[in-house]
């Protein structure tokens, strides 16, 4: 298959397809970038990949070429025949049309057998946390996460204590995972190009675990404690015990004004599980 702006162009204008805004279309035509996903990815021939929004089928048919199946959520059925012509070479490529986020992935993969199973995707900006999130709410079994997403969202998923863009999903996404920067990629190698600039981030499932006496507690405390950013401890968890918060806040120089945004998860932890009975 060609990886270019034209061979792209003559292949959705010979289908008459018209991008859809309202799903977040952008398409990657560049063959070096989507070699250098491939390859940063760490996919192989004993690997299960879930790729969501194939869109044409340019990352799908360099991840067919490497791994042991791909398993593609499409939410636009417009795209069925220019997938159909792009994916016509592999029996290992399964497309599910519909929106992932109504997705038993649980029970697709049951048709499966693998040693390892990744998420490899170009997500569509406007769904990109909704998406992380339903990885990790469903328990989806994942080990590897590979995404390319606005700077923007990504800056989040990588940041740390006291920055501006930490906030709860930072935690969630560091209680199961190591999170890191793989690539910056330019809008430039998108049609139709986006106004913003992305990233291409790995998520890494962490070996162990932190010790929690009550994981859906731990996750409760973090969203409360976010809820209103710019709000203490003190006003976000007033329905909490504030004595055992205070003791425990305490232990590492804060008392009940300061932030959620300022305390690591280590700290989180230490308060759910001292708030767990």
């Amino acid at each position: 298959m060609e990886y270019s702006p034209r061979r792209m162009n003559e292949l959705l204008d010979s289908n008459d397809f018209k991008f859809k805004k309202k799903f977040g279309q952008n398409f990657i035509v560049d063959q070096n970038v989507i070699d250098k996903i491939i390859c940063e990815s760490g996919v192989d021939c004993d690997t299960m990949v879930i790729e969501i929004g194939p869109g044409a089928g340019s990352l799908t048919y360099k991840l067919a070429s490497s791994c042991k199946n791909v398993l593609c959520y499409e939410i636009d059925e417009s795209l069925k025949d220019i997938l159909s012509s792009n994916l016509s070479g592999f029996d290992n490529v399964c497309v599910k049309y519909g929106d992932f986020l109504n997705a038993d992935v649980l029970s697709d993969l049951k048709s499966y057998s693998f040693d390892k199973l990744f998420v490899v995707a170009n997500l569509p900006y406007y769904i990109t946390t909704p998406i992380i999130m339903k990885i990790i709410e469903d328990g989806i079994p994942v080990d590897r996460i590979v995404v390319m997403v606005q700077k923007e969202v990504g800056d989040r998923f990588k940041a740390l204590p006291g920055s501006r863009d930490y906030g709860s999903l930072s935690i969630f996404l560091n209680y199961y995972f190591d999170v890191c920067k793989l690539m910056d990629i330019s809008r430039n190698i998108f049609i139709p190009k986006p106004n913003v600039d992305s990233i291409v981030v790995m998520f890494s499932r962490k070996k162990s675990n932190f010790s929690l006496k009550d994981e859906g507690l731990f996750f409760k405390l973090v969203r409360d404690s976010f809820k209103q950013k710019r709000k203490t401890l003190r006003n976000n968890l007033h329905d909490y015990d504030l004595d055992v918060i205070l003791k425990v806040l305490s232990r590492y120089g804060y008392d009940l004004s300061v932030r959620a945004e300022a305390l690591s998860i280590d700290i989180f932890v230490d308060i759910a599980n001292n708030l767990t009975k």
